[in-house]
């Protein structure tokens, strides 16, 4: 065979060895073994630069040298047997791969790039420059998304048997020795956008592989994609390298629809988000597909302590009511998933501020709805008192009601603490159901509870809120509207007195002029009241007499609950036996 090679090279005559020595000289001024010649089926070109002197390179003067014809024989020799050792490897491959495919449909575990490597050496890099003519694999199906490519004509022995399947281009990288082409992870997602390997028997969909990824791809991973439920088609465990992904940037849980909690918890709708966690649906599988309601608290440690300190409130709430009479909100039991605190509940259909905008928007609900609801919360706050804990934070979104809209329960003990825990803020409870000693500073109890619930009650009989402050001073403004000023004895108990009174007792009003639009401070030494509650809870109704009756009892029922003076506050037990709440409609 070498002779045969050495008898066509010498046809060619001096030119051709003229063209070897010069091939030779530019392979010898690089000291890196860098490849300084082109492919033989290439087309000589001019060198423009030949012959001439280079920076500190001298001229090879020597006519020819049957030494250099010798190596150039050697290394061509070696890259042919590297092409053919390539070109039979490839050959095997390719058999292999098509016999695996028309064995199984295209097995449901691709091949990895990397894997392709091991099984394929690859060459020294002088070689690669002169493997352009190398056969490309043939595929099943062709791809979906064409790939810059250079045409070739040589076919695999595979293309010329089946006629059918149309040759894939191939690549023109480093890369371009890859004997086979594995799916990327996008191409695995089916068209309903489900993640997971085809089922057995089933068609699989044409996939397609970046040959330039770093990573393998792994079938049992899972995509973390929200929306996509894990664990379909058999493909079992969350991507490991996708655990610190789960929440937001605010430290919410990431939602997927879908997705089984804690091995039991099927999420099937999202709830909503508040400022402790967000809450999704769920179905309980160890107890027959139960429906729940799973709270997921935020994973920062400051919620993380508030969310331990509410399970613990809760749990003692669900002991002092073991009957479920007291219409707190029952917990049945909590796990941890992906760092996240999750307290499973009993499901609720929604909120008592959803209820006044689906039935009393701007109207209210009838009296006999208020009255019940009325009850049941006093209910609520007699099993805090019994348990020493407040709420601090009652109002119509933290009230929930069942689907017939008749049992109510009060959620969202996430603001609770016990009653000897009471820290002088001014900031406690939403501020339009804020008491006006939490403003004032002075210290508290569960007073604070029952002005928020009498808050709540006005607003669910007439569907508007009581006292819209804008901010503490104008609360305490509305409250004086309402109420008159308050006691002296009472001012000088708070902390905060400076910031609303001066040294006198009278009130510092902040408003905006609406000449100049500045704030400025206004001295009130005297404040009469300016709203009747009587005509705000009639309104323009014409009532009948047993409705007038009721809304009279309500109106008296919350003149006693809205006592500025904590001290002559209606107690809770009283509350409870008032006329309003005991005489049914």
């Amino acid at each position: 065979m070498r002779e045969e090679r050495d008898g066509k090279r010498g046809g060619f005559g001096r030119d051709n060895r003229r063209f070897h020595r010069s091939r030779s000289r530019d392979r010898t001024r690089d000291p890196h073994g860098r490849d300084r010649y082109h492919s033989s089926r290439s087309k000589h070109k001019t060198d423009k630069f030949k012959d001439s002197l280079s920076e500190g390179l001298k001229v090879d003067k020597s006519d020819s040298s049957d030494e250099d014809l010798a190596n150039i024989n050697i290394e061509e020799e070696n890259e042919e047997e590297i092409i053919e050792r390539r070109r039979k490897q490839r050959e095997e491959l390719l058999k292999r791969l098509c016999a695996n495919s028309e064995d199984s449909n295209m097995s449901s575990l691709p091949t990895s790039p990397k894997r392709a490597k091991t099984e394929d050496p690859s060459p020294p890099p002088s070689s690669r420059s002169t493997t352009q003519d190398t056969n490309p694999p043939t595929h099943d199906h062709p791809p979906q998304e064409s790939v810059q490519s250079n045409p070739s004509n040589n076919t695999s022995p595979k293309q010329s048997e089946d006629s059918n399947t149309p040759p894939v281009k191939k690549r023109r990288s480093r890369f371009s020795d890859a004997p086979i082409s594995a799916p990327s992870a996008d191409a695995q997602v089916d068209s309903a956008g489900v993640a997971g390997s085809n089922p057995a028997g089933g068609k699989k969909e044409t996939s397609k592989w970046d040959m330039f990824a770093d990573t393998d791809f792994d079938g049992n991973v899972n995509s973390a994609v929200v929306g996509v439920r894990p664990g379909v088609g058999g493909r079992g465990g969350d991507n490991p390298s996708l655990l610190d992904n789960w929440d937001d940037a605010e430290g919410y849980y990431r939602v997927r629809i879908g997705e089984v909690m804690d091995s039991r918890y099927e999420v099937y709708g999202y709830t909503g988000q508040g400022v402790f966690s967000n809450v999704v649906r769920a179905r309980d599988s160890a107890r027959g597909g139960q429906d729940v309601a799973v709270k997921i608290i935020r994973n920062n440690e400051i919620m993380h302590k508030t969310g331990l300190k509410e399970l613990e409130v809760l749990k003692k709430l669900n002991d002092a009511d073991a009957d479920d009479r007291f219409h707190c909100l029952r917990l049945f039991r909590h796990f941890f998933h992906k760092n996240h605190l999750c307290m499973v509940f009993e499901p609720l259909s929604m909120n008592l501020r959803e209820v006044l905008k689906k039935y009393g928007k701007d109207v209210g609900l009838h009296v006999k709805a208020v009255r019940s609801y009325s009850q049941q919360l006093f209910l609520a706050l007699k099993l805090l008192r019994k348990a020493n804990i407040l709420h601090a934070d009652i109002k119509p979104d933290n009230i929930l009601v069942n689907e017939s809209k008749l049992v109510l329960k009060l959620c969202d003990f996430g603001s609770a603490s016990w009653s000897h825990e009471n820290e002088i803020t001014p900031y406690l409870v939403s501020r339009f159901y804020r008491a006006p000693e939490v403003i004032l500073g002075i210290p508290y109890d569960f007073g604070i509870d029952l002005w928020s619930a009498g808050c709540t009650i006005y607003e669910l009989y007439t569907g508007k809120i009581m006292f819209s402050g804008k901010s503490n001073n104008q609360m305490l403004k509305f409250f004086m509207d309402l109420k008159g000023k308050f006691p002296n004895k009472v001012i000088r108990k708070g902390q905060f007195k400076d910031q609303h009174f001066d040294s006198h007792c009278n009130f510092q009003y902040h408003e905006v002029d609406k000449v100049t639009e500045r704030e400025k401070i206004v001295t009130m030494s005297s404040i009469h009241p300016t709203r009747d509650l009587h005509s705000e809870l009639v309104g323009n109704q014409h009532l009948p007499d047993d409705q007038a009756r009721k809304v009279l009892q309500l109106k008296d029922l919350l003149d006693k609950i809205l006592m500025l003076d904590t001290s002559k506050r209606l107690p809770i037990n009283q509350a409870l036996t008032h006329p309003f709440i005991l005489e049914k409609i």
